[in-house]
């Protein structure tokens, strides 16, 4: 039933840092591993490295070549909390790269440009689960981290069928009830997100 080849949806980038940042912030939805954000530019400019973790010392580790600064947040919604106040009093030049799930890094996108950032001054690198974050176009409630073709509406409770349609603006893909025409006849549920 999902239609491939759907332009709609984003296609990622290897991380890699700007050389052209004055400053670099890289915010993951994971704890960092040593190395995990690949070399670092020539420059002198700082480097912040903000990770999902509930133990600092995992963090800390990520910044061995002794350049970054690293920062340790309790939940996702600790560390996106966080960048608002940042970005609300940050100056041009800011480069931020999110890497994490989908729903993570355009989380962070949404904030980027609600500051004001070019496209350009944002880089969203996808890691990690392929699960979705659903919009439902009938009620218009999310369900998040969703791994089957078709999920139950976390809003309206409707059997939706994910489709491969993603909205940027939204931050999500689109969910449209599957027994609409035929109440009740809902084909197999299956995994299709791991």
């Amino acid at each position: 039933m999902l239609v491939s080849g759907i332009v709609s949806r984003p296609k990622y980038e290897p991380f890699a840092l700007d050389p052209s940042g004055r400053s670099h912030l890289i915010v993951a939805d994971h704890p960092a591993p040593p190395g995990d954000f690949g070399p670092t530019p020539a420059s002198n400019a700082p480097i912040e490295i903000w990770c999902v973790c509930t133990n600092p010392r995992t963090t800390a580790e990520a910044s061995q070549n002794g350049r970054a600064v690293s920062r340790s947040f309790r939940s996702t919604a600790h560390l996106l909390d966080q960048l608002d106040k940042r970005l609300a009093r940050e100056l041009v030049g800011l480069r931020i790269y999110a890497v994490g799930i989908e729903s993570f890094v355009w989380d962070v996108a949404r904030l980027a440009r609600k500051f004001g950032m070019e496209k350009g001054e944002y880089r969203l690198t996808h890691k990690g689960s392929e699960r979705r974050r659903v919009y439902c176009i009938h009620c218009r409630a999310y369900t998040e981290d969703v791994t089957t073709n078709i999920v139950s509406c976390s809003g309206c409770g409707a059997s939706l069928l994910v489709r491969d349609h993603y909205s940027r603006r939204l931050a999500a893909f689109m969910g449209v009830q599957v027994d609409a025409e035929v109440p009740g006849d809902v084909p197999a549920i299956e995994e299709a997100f791991p």
